[in-house]
């Protein structure tokens, strides 16, 4: 028999469910089902259309796509239960979080926790609603793995810092607002000598340069910083703390990239079903070549594995005080699941699976082509797996250099 506190908990689920479905009965359109941006983390171009303005205006004015951020801030205020019937009954609807992007797996985390009270009203409500892109200014071109290198200098002139400097791999720069970004405040420390401040994209002094991908599309930027300014109360924490902030919200990036966000979505549907599609099956309707069975049994059994294994290892995380270094665990291994994953499909649907344009092509099939060639990089961005690796043998199982 439940205790009553546990029969006091599932009756206010049960009721907070019944709410979940009203508000999708009414606010949830359904030419919007089955859609939704795959890629949610980075932004792209603003062409959100009437119908998905209202839907993430809706979601957005409830804090639902944030819903266990604090209330205060314009999030949800919700328990992780809770958070999970949202996901649960979206789900069912074919109904997706339109509130996403850098801003919510990356920034609005980090800002919680380093932010002081005016910066937190400033952006996090902003984010919440969906309203502000995010773009990154971490890596350099003398700066990729050894992000520690970075030579983007901001001098303190006062009331506001002057920035000189470049950023490269700026995911969505060409339609970001705002840039989170790390720069030198003192070149005498490495590390002690980095800090975490906020700049306007559309400041004087701001220009942004498209990188043309084999995918084809341009997500990723150089970004170049000449006499930008930027004022005193855009620096998050302290001077000489960008180093410790920046790698937590690698960390908050990382559980995102992997199991913990992103790659999930990512999935789609069964490769098992998709093969049927493609492939021969006999009478029972399973496939007939065995070994292409063997292969998708064996990749699903791994993602569903790491799937429970990464929530698991998330929810340990936040009962400790937020993400750790297992989150280079999860994107290490993550990653190359998603990669596996592509492959494989490719391999399912021979020639319809290797399709650049031509209307002898589904949508999804050149979709996947691109997302097959975009996934190269899913090893490399948030940290190559050299770096994890290198994270994993040192926090997570304290070997020395030497070892």
């Amino acid at each position: 028999m439940p205790t009553q506190v546990e029969s006091d908990v599932q009756t206010s689920e049960d009721a907070f469910r019944t709410e979940v479905r009203q508000f999708l009965a009414t606010n949830f359109p359904d030419e919007l089902k089955g859609t939704g941006n795959m890629m949610a983390g980075l932004d792209g171009p603003t062409d959100e259309n009437p119908v998905q303005k209202k839907w993430r205006e809706a979601v957005g004015g409830r804090g639902w796509g944030t819903p266990t951020w604090p209330k205060e801030y314009g999030g949800g205020g919700l328990t992780k239960g809770q958070a999970r019937i949202i996901e649960h009954e979206f789900a069912k609807v074919g109904a997706y979080n339109p509130i996403g992007g850098m801003g919510v797996m990356m920034f609005g985390p980090t800002l919680l926790e380093y932010g002081d009270e005016r910066q937190k009203l400033e952006h996090i409500p902003p984010i919440c609603r969906g309203e502000i892109r995010w773009c990154q200014g971490y890596s350099e071109p003398n700066a990729g793995s050894d992000l520690a290198n970075l030579q983007t200098f901001a001098v303190d002139k006062g009331d506001h810092y002057l920035i000189n400097g470049q950023k490269t791999w700026t995911s969505g720069g060409q339609w970001a607002d705002k840039c989170f970004a790390i720069v030198r405040t003192d070149r005498s420390d490495k590390h002690k000598g980095i800090s975490f401040m906020l700049i306007d994209m559309d400041a004087p002094g701001v220009e942004v340069r498209p990188i043309t991908m084999i995918s084809g599309t341009s997500p990723f930027c150089e970004t170049f910083f000449t006499d930008v300014k930027v004022p005193k109360e855009n620096l998050v924490g302290k001077e000489g703390q960008g180093w410790t902030i920046g790698k937590r919200l690698l960390q908050h990036e990382r559980t995102n990239i992997s199991g913990g966000g992103r790659l999930a979505g990512m999935m789609g549907q069964s490769l098992g079903d998709i093969a049927k599609k493609y492939c021969e099956t006999g009478g029972d309707g399973a496939l007939v070549n065995k070994v292409l069975r063997d292969k998708i049994a064996d990749l699903e059994i791994r993602w569903n594995s790491f799937l429970l294994t990464a929530r698991r290892a998330v929810e340990e995380s936040k009962a400790q005080g937020g993400v750790s270094e297992i989150s280079s665990v999860l994107k290490k291994v993550g990653t190359k699941l998603a990669q596996d994953r592509s492959e494989l499909l490719i391999e399912i649907r021979g020639f319809q699976g290797l399709g650049w344009e031509g209307d002898e092509f589904g949508d999804d099939e050149l979709e996947d082509v691109r997302g097959w060639l975009f996934g190269k990089a899913a090893t490399i961005y948030g940290g190559s797996t050299e770096v994890q690796n290198n994270i994993i043998a040192k926090r997570v199982l304290g070997m020395l250099d030497h070892q």
